[in-house]
């Protein structure tokens, strides 16, 4: 994010359809919102005794307004009171698959409200304060009121990623993951926190009202209470314990569910997300597409994208996108922006206390595979390591780790409270996850506000490979090593076996990601007809800077100097991973095939999974392609001997 946190927030805002619809409702009470400009007119002597002889009654019927084309006998054994304006009631409206009824009013208790058009009201105790918008259903409801000067749980100050305070953010509903994280912690952006909490201010101010929304084709059903909430249009609201102090963000494309006996309290919830099978959601923001399901349970944390809260608890986090945490487990005071990781049955992912306060937490990378029955002490930093596995039954006394890519496993090391550690081990033993991983989350994004870079090997997982390989290139020469002998290790024991098959992995691997910025800077430069393709190692590219970050690592690092030559390494090094990747799935079938009598009649074997087809199709491709690649690297005019100056 280059813009300043205040900024964001401004931007936000400045494109928020949720403080259109508030500012429409401060402006007339909602009758814009609900009814267009339709004019609105008194009910006139006739319809007023047509009503009441319709079961409804009123204190006052001259306070009671009604659209042109109003037709009283769509209002039934009612009760009115204050302001209520009512619209047309002409559709009919769809309940449920295959059944519709006439729209309109009854069998409610209506105070100060709007009922817009063709919009269904059907067997709520109290509606008061509320404007109904176009064709929304509220039906066997209880309270569905409003209080004055709510902010739908806007502006509220929330202890994220530190569950004693030290870390706590305004949240706002449009908040998104990075903004959050930058204010949880601002590190060299510290300065900009005040402008930050100053627009979030605003931003509630702007949020402030006085009637509560239900939108456009909205689904209110079986709801005890709703209270001081703005549901935004194509909503599911169905049997929901508890709705109050929220904001939930939806449209007909991406519509917002909260049911089956959730709760769902002072939180913001954004457009595709789902709470679900009698989860709680508390003091929280759901960013899109988010999911809460199976009494999973969530509290003063902001969950990012695509991430997956079932039957587990999260407390005090700040997640980013594609996080699963789906069985009994607890993750609590984490930092984890990256996402893209797992929390396994039984984790403890937060024992933060340390008999004096709870006032320690954990900064997990992107990709951390917690497993299962992992016990984690905090504090605990684990930022530099994206893509490790703490692997089952492990416990992981206080410590930073910086190394990426990493196993760690309890019964390894030599010493009491002591794991051992086997950096690089995704990349060199189980490359089949990682492609695994790129493919899941590439399927699975349903979010539509949030780009993702799928990609694994990107030039900041490449920069922290090519530090931890330096720091283990310095060592040598013993049979293990500990944080004395090599910084990063944390409490962990490293064997020297596992210290060179490691710095081999990372060195690989950086060189595979340069060499296909090379495959497709050249790609670029032939498919444009570029008659000096042959010097695209000496050309600078200030203007493609992850491309002239992979070109100074292939002169430096690979002392590469004939693309030629780069290209056919490229293609080689593609088909060695996907024989890794096979050779890495052909583990699960060896030990499954020990131990299931059937288990080859059930499982696919390793050659026709899907993700090793994958990169055997990738390396095929790569290797033609890079046939084709090198014939047009040099046209005439450019000789291949020419001298090369670095």
């Amino acid at each position: 994010m280059t813009d300043t946190l205040e900024a964001r927030v401004r931007q936000l805002a400045g494109e928020s359809l949720f403080l259109r619809d508030v500012a429409s409702v401060r402006r007339d009470g909602g009758v814009a919102l609900a009814l267009g400009d339709t004019p609105l007119r008194e009910l006139f002597k006739p319809e007023i005794a047509l009503l009441e002889a319709l079961g409804n009654t009123a204190r006052d019927w001259s306070r009671v307004r009604v659209a042109d084309g109003f037709n009283p006998r769509r209002v039934r054994n009612c009760e009115l009171a204050g302001e209520v304006v009512l619209g047309r009631f002409t559709r009919y409206v769809a309940l449920a698959d295959g059944v519709e009824v006439i729209a309109g009013v009854s069998n409610s208790a209506l105070s100060d409200c709007v009922i817009g058009h063709n919009a269904v009201v059907k067997d709520v105790r109290l509606l008061a304060n509320i404007v109904v918008c176009e064709e929304a259903v509220v039906a066997d409801c209880g309270r569905v009121v409003c209080s004055v000067g709510t902010s739908f749980g806007n502006g509220r100050r929330v202890p994220v990623a530190l569950e004693s305070g030290g870390r706590e953010i305004e949240v706002f509903a449009e908040l998104d993951v990075e903004l959050a994280t930058l204010a949880a912690r601002p590190l060299d952006r510290r300065a900009e926190l005040e402008g930050y909490r100053k627009a979030v201010a605003e931003y509630r101010d702007r949020a402030t009202a006085d009637r509560g929304v239900i939108g456009a084709g909205t689904r209110v059903w079986s709801v005890p209470r709703l209270e001081d909430a703005y549901v935004g249009p194509a909503a599911h609201v169905d049997g929901a314990a508890c709705v109050a102090r929220c904001t939930i963000l939806s449209s007909p494309d991406e519509p917002a569910v909260v049911e089956s006996g959730s709760v769902l309290t002072d939180s913001l919830v954004q457009w595709g997300c789902r709470v679900t099978g009698m989860s709680e959601v508390l003091s929280s923001v759901l960013v899109e597409s988010a999911t809460v399901e199976r009494h999973g349970k969530v509290t003063n944390s902001v969950v990012g994208p695509n991430t997956a809260v079932g039957a587990g608890e999260v407390s005090s986090c700040v997640l980013g996108p594609f996080v699963g945490v789906h069985h009994q487990s607890l993750l609590i005071s984490t930092l984890w922006p990256g996402g893209r990781g797992n929390v396994g049955y039984g984790g403890n992912v937060g024992s933060n206390h340390t008999s004096r306060a709870p006032d320690q937490e954990l900064w997990a990378g992107e990709g951390v595979f917690f497993g299962l029955g992992v016990s984690v002490q905090f504090p605990c930093d684990l930022s530099r390591s994206p893509y490790t596995v703490i692997a089952f039954g492990a416990d992981l006394p206080p410590q930073k780790v910086a190394f990426p890519f990493s196993l760690i496993a309890a019964g390894r090391g030599d010493y009491h409270g002591h794991n051992g550690i086997s950096p690089g081990w995704m990349l060199s033993d189980n490359i089949y996850a990682l492609k695994r991983n790129e493919a899941k989350y590439k399927a699975r994004d349903r979010a539509r506000r949030t780009r993702f870079d799928f990609r694994v090997l990107r030039r900041d997982t490449v920069e922290l490979m090519r530090d931890a390989a330096g720091r283990l290139a310095a060592a040598g020469g013993q049979e293990t090593y500990t944080q004395k002998d090599i910084p990063g290790l944390g409490r962990n024991i490293l064997s020297e076996a596992d210290r060179v098959k490691g710095l081999e992995a990372y060195r690989f691997y950086a060189a595979y990601y340069a060499l296909g910025g090379l495959r497709d800077r050249v790609r670029e430069l032939v498919a444009g007809g570029a008659a000096d393709a042959g010097r695209v190692l000496v050309t600078p590219a200030a203007d493609r800077p992850e491309w002239e970050y992979q070109r100074q690592l292939l002169l430096s690092d690979l002392e590469l100097t004939d693309p030629a030559e780069g290209l056919r390494q490229f293609a080689g090094m593609t088909l060695r991973i996907a024989k890794d990747c096979e050779r890495a799935r052909e583990k699960d079938d060896n030990r499954g095939r020990l131990v299931i009598d059937d288990y080859s009649d059930v499982h696919p074997p390793a050659d026709r999974d899907a993700v090793v087809r994958g990169a055997w199709d990738e390396a095929d491709r790569v290797r033609d392609e890079v046939e084709a690649l090198v014939a047009g690297l040099f046209q005439p005019g450019v000789t291949r001997d020419e001298e090369v100056r670095v």
